[in-house]
C-alpha cells in the first residue's frame, strides 16, 4: 500500500462514526460522579481544585468502560492513585525545566510499556501522563500540590463508590460475553445449512473465556446461568461442523442433507433462545417447531454413521444447554472445589509477577511495544520543549495531544490523529460559541462541563472524532471555570492539537514498528499450534487409554490465541505503507484459508474422539509420530521463506489408508489435514504462478 492510500484510508477509519449500543444508565453515573466531585469543590470556594478533582473523576470513569473483564470500581481505584501520584510528583518538579522534561520522558516510557501488560493498562498510563500535563500548570505550592493530588484520588473514589452503591446491570458484562459467544454459534449452525464448510470466527468464545475468569468472591455468588453454558458452547461447535461436513458428516446431497438441514435450523433457533435467556435473565422460550425437529422421526432414525453419532450428541447438547439455563432468575449455587480452582482472576498483588513477566518478555529492540514506549517518549519531551518555546501559552497541549493520539500501530496512530482534530475543531468550536453568546457563570460553565462528560461517556465507543468533539468542549468550560478567556482557548487548542497531532504522525514514519515483516513469524507460530492440537486429536485417536482430561483442550486454545495474533497482525499489515517482504496479502490471505482448514479439520476429529476402551489405531499413531518430527522443520521453514514438503506424511498416510479397511473417522481426517498443508505449501510457494495454484488449492479444499 502506497503512502498516499495509507493516509486516506486511515483517515476515513478515523472519521468514521459506528452505530452501537449506548448504555445511558452508565453514563449518568460516571457523570454524577464528576458532578460531585466539581460541585464539592466549587462549594469549598477554590475553582482551581474544581479543575484538578474533575479531571480525576473524568479519567477515573473513562477507564471503566473499556473492555475489561475486571471489578469496575478496581479500575477506578487503580487509575485513580497513578493519576494521584504523576500529578504529585509534577508539581514538585514543574519549576525545573530539566527535571519536569526528565519526569515526563520516564513516566511516558513507563506508560507506553504498560501496553505490554494490557490495553486497558496502555490507556489508565496514557490518561496519567495527559492528568500530569495539564494539571501541573495550576499554580499551587508543595501542600497544594498533596492537596490537588488527595482531590485526583478522591474522585476516582467517588466513582468507584457509586459502581458499587448503584450498580447497572450486574454480571451484565459476563451474559454479554457469553451471550454473543451462543448467538455466533448459533449464526454458525444457520449458515452450515448453506455452506458444510463455512467458518467460524472464534473471538466471541474467546471473549467468553476471559469473562468467566471470576474472583473467588464473584464464584461464590455467579448466577447459575453463567456456570454450564459456556462449557456446551464449546461442545456444540465442533459437533455443528461434523454433522454439516460432507466427508465425515452427512452427504452432500439426499434425504440425510435434508435432515441435518432441519437439525442445524433447530440448533441455531435454540442457541439463540438460550442466548437471550442468558442476556436478559429469563427463562428460556423454545418454539414448538424447533422441538419437534430436534425428536427422532417416527420413521426412525435418517442419518447414518458418523452424521448420526453427531446427530444424537447434538440433541443431547443442546437439551443440557436449556436445562443449565432455565433457572430462576436470581439463582445461585455454591461452587466445587474444581470450579474455585478454575478460571479464577488472580487478585492485584498477583498481577505483579504478571505483569513484571510481560514487561521482561517485550524489552527487546524488535518489540512494537517497546518501539512504541521510545517513540512516545521522545514524542512528549520534544512536544513539551515545542510547547514551551511558542508563544501561546498552555504548550502542554502539544505532547498531551500527541500522547493521546498515539498507539502501537500505525494504523490506530494515524487514524486517531486525524479523528482528534476534526473533534477538536468541532468541540472548539461549539463550546467557544457558547462562551462568546452566552457568557457562562461559574457554575453554567461547570453544568456546561458536566454536560460534555455526559455526552463523552454516552457516545464513548461511537468514533475518535466524538468523544474528541465532548472532550474539546468539555475542556473550553472547565478552563472557563478557573477564568481562561475562551478566545484565547479555542485558538490554542486548535494550533497546539494540531502540532502534537502532526508530531505523532511524523514520529511514526521515522521512527516505525512495522507489522509486515512479522508476518512469517506470525504464520509459522500459527501453524505450530494447529499442529500441536492436530497431534493431541491424532494421539487420541491412536491411543485411547492414554487420554488425559485437558490434553486436546489447551492444544484448542493455544491454537485460536495463535490465529487471534495472526488476524490482528495481517489487519495491521494491510493498513500499513510498506511493500510486502516475503509474503504479499495474496499471499497471507490464502496461507490464512489454509490454517483455518488445518484447524477445522483437527476440530471434526476432536467431536469424534474414542472413549478409553476403544481399539488403538496403529495408523493414526504413525501419522501422528511422522506429523511431530516434520512439524519444527515446517515452521522453520514457513520463517525462512522455504518451500514446505509434506510428502513423507502423505507416505505415511498412504500406508494407512492402504491397510485400514473401515476408513474411519481418523482417516478421512487426516486426509483432509494433508489437503490443507499442501494448499499452505503452494501459497507459500515461491515459484511463479504460485498464487494461482494456492487459490485453485483453495477452491479445491472447500469443494471437499
Amino acid at each position: 500500500m502506497t503512502w498516499s492510500r495509507a493516509l486516506k484510508e486511515t483517515a476515513r477509519s478515523g472519521l468514521t462514526i459506528e452505530r452501537t449500543k449506548l448504555t445511558p444508565l452508565i453514563a449518568v453515573r460516571g457523570s454524577v460522579g464528576v458532578a460531585i466531585v466539581i460541585g464539592l469543590c466549587l462549594w469549598l470556594g477554590n475553582p482551581g481544585l474544581a479543575v484538578s478533582s474533575a479531571f480525576g473523576a473524568f479519567a477515573s470513569g473513562i477507564v471503566t468502560f473499556q473492555r475489561s473483564m475486571r471489578p469496575r470500581p478496581v479500575l477506578a481505584l487503580a487509575v485513580a492513585g497513578g493519576l494521584a501520584v504523576s500529578t504529585f510528583l509534577g508539581y514538585l518538579v514543574s519549576d525545573h525545566i530539566v527535571a519536569f522534561l526528565l519526569l515526563i520522558a520516564g513516566w511516558t516510557f513507563l506508560s507506553g510499556m504498560a501496553w505490554a501488560i494490557g490495553p486497558v493498562s496502555g490507556l489508565a498510563g496514557t490518561q496519567t501522563v495527559a492528568i500530569m500535563l495539564v494539571t501541573v500548570t495550576l499554580p499551587t505550592s508543595v501542600l497544594g500540590a498533596l492537596e490537588h493530588a488527595a482531590l485526583i484520588a478522591f474522585g476516582g473514589l467517588v466513582q468507584a463508590t457509586l459502581i458499587v452503591v448503584f450498580p447497572v446491570r450486574p454480571w451484565g458484562v459476563q451474559r454479554d460475553a457469553l451471550a454473543d459467544a451462543l448467538a455466533a454459534e448459533a449464526d454458525y449452525a444457520r449458515r452450515l445449512r448453506h455452506d458444510p464448510v463455512a467458518p467460524f470466527d472464534p473471538a466471541p468464545l474467546m471473549d467468553a473465556r476471559l469473562a468467566s475468569a471470576v474472583t473467588p468472591r464473584q464464584a461464590k455468588r455467579r448466577p447459575v446461568q453463567l456456570h454450564g453454558p459456556r462449557h456446551l458452547a464449546e461442545q456444540v461447535r465442533p459437533v455443528l461442523a461434523s454433522l454439516a461436513d460432507p466427508v465425515v458428516g452427512a452427504p452432500l446431497e439426499g434425504p440425510e442433507r435434508d435432515r441435518a438441514r432441519d437439525l442445524l435450523h433447530a440448533a441455531g433457533t435454540v442457541l439463540d433462545a438460550v442466548a437471550h435467556a442468558v442476556r436478559h435473565a429469563s427463562p428460556v422460550r423454545l418454539p414448538p417447531e424447533a422441538m419437534a425437529t430436534l425428536e427422532v422421526p417416527e420413521s426412525g432414525p435418517m442419518l447414518k454413521g458418523a452424521a448420526r453419532r453427531s446427530a444424537y450428541r447434538l440433541i443431547s447438547l443442546l437439551a443440557d444447554a436449556v436445562e443449565l439455563t432455565d433457572e430462576p432468575v436470581q439463582a445461585t449455587r455454591p461452587t466445587t472445589e474444581a470450579e474455585r480452582g478454575h478460571l479464577l482472576r488472580p487478585s492485584v498483588p498477583k498481577l505483579i509477577p504478571v505483569a513484571l513477566r510481560a514487561l521482561r518478555r517485550e524489552a527487546r529492540w524488535s518489540s512494537l511495544i517497546l518501539r512504541h514506549a521510545l517513540r512516545v517518549c521522545a514524542v512528549a519531551s520534544a512536544g513539551y520543549l515545542l510547547g514551551t518555546a511558542l508563544p501561546l501559552g498552555h504548550g502542554y497541549w502539544v505532547p498531551l495531544t500527541s500522547v493521546m493520539v498515539m498507539r502501537p500501530d500505525f494504523g490506530q496512530t494515524y487514524s486517531r490523529g486525524v479523528a482528534r482534530f476534526s473533534g477538536t475543531l468541532v468541540g472548539v468550536a461549539v463550546g467557544g460559541g457558547l462562551m462568546a453568546l452566552a457568557h457562562p457563570g461559574l457554575y453554567v460553565s461547570a453544568g456546561l462541563a458536566v454536560i460534555c462528560v455526559l455526552l463523552m461517556y454516552l457516545l464513548m465507543r461511537t468514533g475518535v472524532s466524538v468523544t474528541s468533539a465532548c472532550v474539546a468542549a468539555y475542556v473550553v468550560f472547565l478552563l472557563g471555570i478557573a477564568g481562561e478567556g475562551w478566545e484565547q482557548t479555542v485558538q490554542e487548542r486548535v494550533v497546539l492539537t494540531l502540532g502534537g497531532g502532526l508530531l505523532a504522525m511524523l514520529s511514526y514514519a521515522l521512527f516505525p514498528a512495522w507489522e509486515t515483516p512479522k508476518l512469517r513469524d506470525r504464520l509459522a507460530e500459527w501453524l505450530e499450534a494447529n499442529g500441536r492440537y492436530a497431534l493431541a486429536v491424532f494421539d487420541l485417536h491412536g491411543r485411547p487409554a492414554e487420554r488425559r482430561p485437558r490434553q486436546v483442550r489447551e492444544a484448542l486454545l493455544d491454537s485460536r490465541a495463535a490465529r487471534a495474533a495472526w488476524e490482528e497482525s495481517e489487519d495491521r499489515a494491510e493498513k500499513e505503507p510498506v511493500r510486502h517482504r516475503g509474503l504479499s496479502l495474496s499471499a497471507a490471505t490464502s496461507a490464512n484459508t489454509a490454517l483455518a482448514t488445518m484447524g477445522r479439520v483437527a476440530m471434526l476429529l476432536e467431536a469424534h474422539l474414542p472413549p478409553r476402551d476403544a481399539e488403538p489405531s496403529a495408523g493414526a499413531t504413525a501419522f501422528a509420530f511422522e506429523l511431530r518430527a516434520s512439524l519444527p522443520d515446517a515452521t522453520q521453514a514457513v520463517r525462512d521463506r522455504e518451500e514446505l514438503d509434506w510428502s513423507e506424511l502423505r507416505a505415511v498416510w498412504e500406508r494407512w489408508d492402504a491397510e485400514d479397511e473401515s476408513q474411519g473417522v481418523a482417516l478421512r481426517g487426516a486426509d483432509l489435514l494433508l489437503d490443507a498443508l499442501d494448499d499452505l505449501a503452494q501459497a507459500l510457494s515461491r515459484g511463479p504462478g504460485g498464487r494461482n495454484r494456492a487459490a485453485r488449492g483453495t477452491q479445491g479444499s472447500s469443494s471437499r
